[in-house]
């Protein structure tokens, strides 16, 4: 089905700490400005790792497999992954919760609050998996009411949000459950203990009557496909950003999206940047003040 008003539907199946969704912020970036409104984009926060997972008997040997493991995806990718990883994340609820709470302050909040969430473990490499983290890591957001979010991550209503989201997150299309190709992640819908779920990402495009799945980690093209295949013409070329603007409307940019979302000499002068095990993040000064890992951000209190 589509979303209110008739506009077709984009659902992005997804978790704040996931390294595969991590490397797929260039192309949803660019996704999202081809349709510049024209589509619901809508997020369903799968839970990667769940708050009843068993711990691990030896943490400090699955921090060393899991860092082995990112640092394998983000050289497929190209996005940065921390230096150092801290820990394997606990949960991915307080992350999910703060992230699907900030849709309550509008889209442009709620995507800048998932960018920083998604930076404290691939950036920082130490991940929100309590919820002063994830409050503290969004500190200085632009447009953020910090109250209003801790409120609205603690209530029953927002739990009870990404618990549906959980759930339709293990109710995958068909198509997922075969195998994929053509990928190093090719998206096969992951075996859980009562059936399966969304490999992560996997975005769902949706019209009345019709639908088409993209699992796992693809190229532009392929989703601009799927949009096409369902709703020609709806896609348009955005305008070329210059890099001082792409920085100003994305706040943090990765060597991959500068050369997917800027045009021109890159970086600016004097932009600010945060080495990573994989190359740098770039930061816009204003969000350079105020960033977590910002060496410029004086320290707060979690």
């Amino acid at each position: 089905m589509s979303s209110a008003g008739g506009l077709p539907e984009v659902v992005e199946y997804t978790d704040p700490l996931c390294p595969w969704a991590w490397g797929s912020e260039p192309v949803f970036r660019r996704l999202r400005a081809a349709l510049d409104g024209r589509a619901r984009w809508r997020r369903v926060f799968c839970i990667l790792f769940d708050e009843d997972d068993d711990p691990a008997p030896d943490p400090a040997a699955e921090t060393a497999w899991y860092a082995r493991y990112v640092e394998e995806i983000t050289a497929h990718t190209g996005a940065p992954r921390a230096a150092r990883l801290d820990r394997v994340a606990a949960s991915s609820w307080p992350a999910s919760l703060v992230a699907k709470a900030a849709e309550h302050q509008g889209a442009q909040v709620a995507d800048r609050v998932l960018r920083r969430l998604r930076e404290t473990v691939f950036v920082l490499g130490d991940p929100a998996d309590t919820p002063e983290r994830a409050l503290a890591a969004v500190r200085g957001v632009p447009g953020l009411d910090l109250p209003r979010l801790a409120a609205d991550a603690a209530s029953p209503a927002v739990r009870e949000r990404v618990r549906a989201d959980r759930a339709e997150a293990r109710r995958p299309v068909r198509e997922v459950l075969a195998a994929q190709s053509g990928s190093p992640h090719a998206g096969t819908a992951k075996e859980t203990d009562d059936g399966h779920r969304y490999a992560l990402p996997t975005l769902l495009v949706r019209v009345p009557g019709a639908y088409r799945a993209v699992p796992g980690w693809r190229t532009y093209e392929e989703y601009a496909a799927a949009v096409d295949a369902l709703c020609p013409g709806l896609l348009v070329t955005p305008a070329p950003l210059a890099p001082a603007e792409a920085l100003a409307r994305h706040r943090t940019l990765t060597e991959a999206e500068a050369r997917l979302l800027a045009d021109g000499p890159w970086p600016p002068a004097g932009t600010p940047r945060i080495p990573t095990g994989n190359g740098p993040l770039w930061l816009h000064p204003a969000e350079a003040a105020v960033h977590p890992a910002a060496p410029s951000r004086p320290p707060s209190a979690p």
